[in-house]
């Protein structure tokens, strides 16, 4: 069986369907005793669905974005 380390080190493979049967097993396994690491995957796919939830805003000028940022966290550090 995997340890919790183990389990939290392969969540995106296993979210993603990327482990072979073997590994998903294991994973499976874990799942059914320990209800914190069901709570972290369950933690993991909300927030999976979110991300994917979120409109893709276009980029129109990426340098001019870091030009802004670094100007505004500048004025920050100033006493």
């Amino acid at each position: 069986m995997l340890t919790c380390k183990e389990l939290v080190a392969r969540s995106s493979d296993y979210l993603d369907g990327q482990l072979d049967l073997g590994e998903k097993l294991l994973a499976r396994q874990h799942l059914l005793f320990c209800k914190n690491c069901r709570r972290f995957i369950k933690q993991m796919r909300l927030a999976q669905a979110t991300i994917k939830a979120l409109p893709e805003a276009p980029v129109d000028d990426v340098d001019e974005i870091v030009q802004r940022m670094t100007a505004a966290h500048g004025t920050h550090d100033k006493p």
